[in-house]
This record gives C-alpha cells, structure tokens and sequence, in this order.
C-alpha cells in the first residue's frame, strides 16, 4: 500500500494529519495492545474530520490488519508508512517526524507509561526527539542520516511491541 493512496484518503477527509501520522498511530496502538481494533484506530483518526467513505475506510482497515500482521511477523518485514525515495528528502524528514509523533499519540491511548522497562522508556524518549528532527534535511549525509534513524525506528517498534505485549500476557 502505497504513501500517497493513504493520504489522498486521509486528506480527502480533512483529518488533520498526513498517512505517516496516521500509520504511526495504527503502529503504536498495536504495540501496545496486540489486540487493538481498527474501529479504535478509526475513531482516532477521523475525530474530528469527515468520515471516510466505505472504500476509503476498507482500505485504511487493510492498512491496519497488515500492520498488525507485519507486527506479529518474525520475517523483519514492518515497515514505516513514509513517502519514497522519489519525494525530496525534507518532504520524508517531515514525514518521519509525523509518523513518530503518531506512534507516540497510539501508544499513549493504550499504555501507560509506569510499567515500561528502562530500555522501552529510552527507544520511547528516542522516538520523542525524533519528532524534533530538522526537516530542512539534504544532501548525502542528511540522507545517510534519515536511512540510519528509519531502520533504528523498525527495530525499535519491533523490540518495543515485543514487550509491551509480553507485559499483557503476565
């Protein structure tokens, strides 16, 4: 599924966030509760926008059901919901602050804070000042960046959905 079919969906419906934004969300409501459905994810998302027509809505919960299944997956295929290497590198800096700032806002809905190991606190406190990045980003060394921080934000999301569900089972 493509960047720009999810958000020509959540734009189209005047939701005040990007696909990014919105797939970071679907992340870390997962992450914190393998459980999480997509009519949660939905509510949050269109709350205070336009609700999706039912082919749009299809296609986010797709959305959602394959993050979930990449999630669970232990083949490393998850992903981030950014746009592709043909947009310019800012438009995916900006891009990666808003899936981050998502993630965080999805986990929040479901998980507090005062049960998390000290690991999943610092990739937590990580993630926050990713939101931070500079988005004026160029050149090799701007792209050589972004590509460590997205394949540091996989591994992290994964680590952390690992144990935040092992929490759930105890």
């Amino acid at each position: 599924m493509t960047y720009q079919v999810i958000n020509t969906i959540v734009v189209r419906s005047d939701a005040e966030l990007s696909a990014a934004e919105a797939h970071g969300m679907a992340t870390g409501m997962l992450c914190a509760n393998q459980q999480a459905q997509s009519a949660e994810w939905l509510t949050e998302l269109f709350r205070h926008a336009i609700p999706a027509a039912d082919e749009d809505r299809s296609t986010l919960v797709h959305l959602f059901e394959e993050t979930r299944n990449l999630l669970a997956n232990d083949e490393f295929e998850f992903d981030l919901l950014l746009p592709d290497d043909e947009n310019l590198l800012g438009d995916q800096v900006e891009a990666l602050t808003c899936w981050c700032r998502g993630f965080l806002l999805g986990v929040g809905f479901t998980h507090t804070a005062s049960d998390l190991s000290k690991e999943a606190t610092e990739i937590l406190k990580d993630i926050a000042e990713f939101t931070k990045l500079d988005i004026e980003a160029e050149g090799e060394e701007d792209e050589s960046d972004f590509m460590e921080i997205t394949e540091y934000m996989r591994s992290a999301v994964l680590l952390l959905c690992s144990e935040l569900n092992k929490e759930g089972e105890r």
